[in-house]
């Protein structure tokens, strides 16, 4: 079946293909009785207007690129959703690239983004290298930073306070009795994990808690079963364990059952990002959160500020953080 156009609705109607272009764009030369009358035919003979033609027209493709390390991560996804929605308050459509926190793959995709001509990007950097964002300032697009920051940085970005959710994080544990903790965070390299660690040991010292008290390990973004076992057994006799995000926290879970550790009983766990406020879990986790829809709305506002003003200013929000006790950590 061929698409409607232009032509077959002037035929339709008995207007000019011109009118029936200016009634279709809104032109001020064509009445609203006119308009009215040629928008409801093009919509019963399924006309659907050309995005291309008028990304040609008006400079803007009316599309932004949301770009993540792992759409199937529920704290992604709950964001993305949010941000897709905002943006079609502002009249905008989205494409979702995924990075898999792979440098090379975030410059595929920032170069896939770029070329379908978006109006500007969000992106959750991977963060090994600056790379990727020089890239997109080189080529003059908008972006903001969403959940990670560059230290120095000029950039506009929307975080959560990671250093204070590492903090609230130790300190919950150690206020339920916890003596000895064992926090399983991202690489380093990564902002809010330097960050949360950060906070953690503030906390342990506030706690009067000896640094030997504090045990860590780094996992690649996405740790498979193999590798947390082998954290979890080297430090079993830790009692409390802080996790870098709840997807880890529910892994660490599993795996402490299949070690014979029950939680909360045994190991009290906690985690990062609150995907339990959105999912009913079989274990609610308790864990640290920000307001996934206030980043998420602010990171598409200030974008949109800098598309519609054509500004170069840069914001830089971040975003209060606090723990949310459910079923996963118990006193000792």
């Amino acid at each position: 079946m061929k698409a409607v156009r232009l032509s077959d609705i002037a035929k339709k109607t008995g207007y000019s293909i011109n009118t029936v272009s200016h009634a279709l764009l809104d032109k001020p030369d064509i009445s609203e009785k006119t308009k009215k009358y040629i928008r409801q035919t093009a919509e019963e003979m399924g006309y659907i207007a050309n995005a291309s033609a008028g990304a040609l027209r008006s400079g803007k493709s009316k599309t932004v690129a949301l770009i993540v390390g792992d759409i199937s991560n529920p704290h992604f996804s709950i964001m993305l959703k949010e941000m897709e929605g905002r943006l079609r308050r502002y009249g905008y459509n989205a494409i979702m690239l995924n990075t898999d926190e792979d440098e090379a793959l975030e410059h595929a995709a920032i170069v896939s983004a770029i070329s379908k001509n978006v109006d500007g990007i969000i992106l959750c950097p991977v963060q090994k290298t600056r790379d990727n964002i020089g890239f997109i300032a080189k080529n003059r697009i908008p972006y903001v930073l969403l959940g990670r920051r560059f230290e120095g940085n000029p950039s506009s970005y929307v975080i959560c306070d990671d250093l204070n959710g590492g903090y609230a994080a130790a300190e919950h544990l150690i206020g339920l009795g916890h003596k000895k903790l064992l926090f399983i965070n991202a690489p380093l390299y990564i902002s809010s994990a330097r960050d949360r660690f950060e906070g953690v040991k503030r906390a342990m010292a506030q706690g009067g808690l000896p640094p030997e008290a504090l045990h860590c390990a780094k996992t690649v973004p996405a740790p498979d079963e193999k590798e947390v076992m082998a954290c979890l057994k080297k430090y079993k006799d830790c009692t409390g364990i802080i996790c870098f995000s709840d997807m880890l926290a529910m892994q660490v879970c599993c795996f402490l059952q299949k070690l014979g550790k029950r939680v909360p009983d045994d190991v009290s766990v906690i985690g990062f990002d609150d995907i339990a406020s959105k999912f009913y879990l079989p274990l609610m986790l308790t864990s640290v959160t920000s307001s996934k829809t206030k980043m998420s709305m602010e990171a598409v506002d200030i974008l949109m500020h800098v598309i519609q003003n054509k500004t170069e200013k840069t914001t830089q929000i971040v975003l209060p953080t606090h723990v949310v006790q459910r079923e996963s950590t118990k006193e000792r």
